[in-house]
């Protein structure tokens, strides 16, 4: 079973697999053009991302377009957009029932409900790389398809961009964090973790000190309210008289 120190380990991959997510689902750098001449009102690179398209100039100049339409989109750019937007999701889930599953924490009930917790939080991260990871890798295969075409001019092929690799690094992170966070609560339980929780022993102490009080003020109420006959505990000369 990993130790508190892989928990806190597995969170910090996952943080970081989460935060990378989201800066690869907004770069626009998913594809990036290679030079396609020298012409002064030409452009000089080119960049394609799942939300917008930029291009620089050799003026200096600098432009982005937002992808408005959905439907003139090709399938694996939509895709693309969805997983991506449900691997941020899941990973955000993933990190609320992280904290609440940390050995280390406070909240999050008793050891079985923590145990839960990091179990769900763990095949959260998994879910999330899982999502992160296909859009990447179809992305990935779809340009460098595109790219080794031959009927396609050199004008328009493009090479995987920086963001491509920002999603498959992220995608390794959740995958490692959730892992960590499934074995962490994995296994048999044996040893201390079947001992039920008991309370300091200061309380514990006060806890039997009132009891045996009640006790007592019990049986004394239950001999008080004992007839005068019943307490009798011999005869008596005037009870013949």
């Amino acid at each position: 079973m990993a130790s508190t120190g892989m928990q806190i380990f597995g969170f910090v991959l996952a943080l970081l697999g989460i935060m990378g997510a989201m800066v690869a689902t907004l770069l626009p750098n998913w594809k990036v053009s290679a030079d396609v001449g020298s012409n002064i009102i030409t452009a000089i690179s080119q960049m394609q991302g799942l939300w917008m398209d930029c291009t620089w100039y050799s003026t200096g100049m600098f432009s982005c377009t937002l992808k408005y339409s959905v439907l003139s989109l090709p399938a694996y750019l939509q895709t693309a957009r969805t997983t991506m937007v449900l691997c941020c999701v899941m990973a955000a889930m993933g990190l609320c029932l992280a904290s609440l599953g940390l050995k280390c924490t406070r909240w999050g009930g008793g050891r079985r409900s923590k145990r839960h917790a990091a179990i769900a939080s763990g095949g959260c991260f998994v879910a999330a790389g899982f999502l992160c990871l296909v859009p990447a890798s179809w992305f990935t295969n779809e340009v460098i398809t595109n790219f080794l075409d031959s009927s396609v001019p050199e004008s328009n092929k493009f090479e995987p961009g920086g963001a491509v690799y920002v999603a498959f690094v992220s995608a390794g992170f959740l995958f490692v964090g959730g892992s960590i966070f499934c074995m962490s609560c994995s296994g048999k339980r044996h040893g201390p973790q079947d001992l039920i929780l008991l309370p300091p022993p200061d309380k514990l102490l006060l806890q039997q000190q009132q009891q045996q009080q009640l006790l007592q003020q019990e049986l004394q109420h239950q001999y008080c309210s004992l007839s005068p006959l019943d307490n009798k505990t011999g005869y008596s000369l005037q009870d013949y008289v």
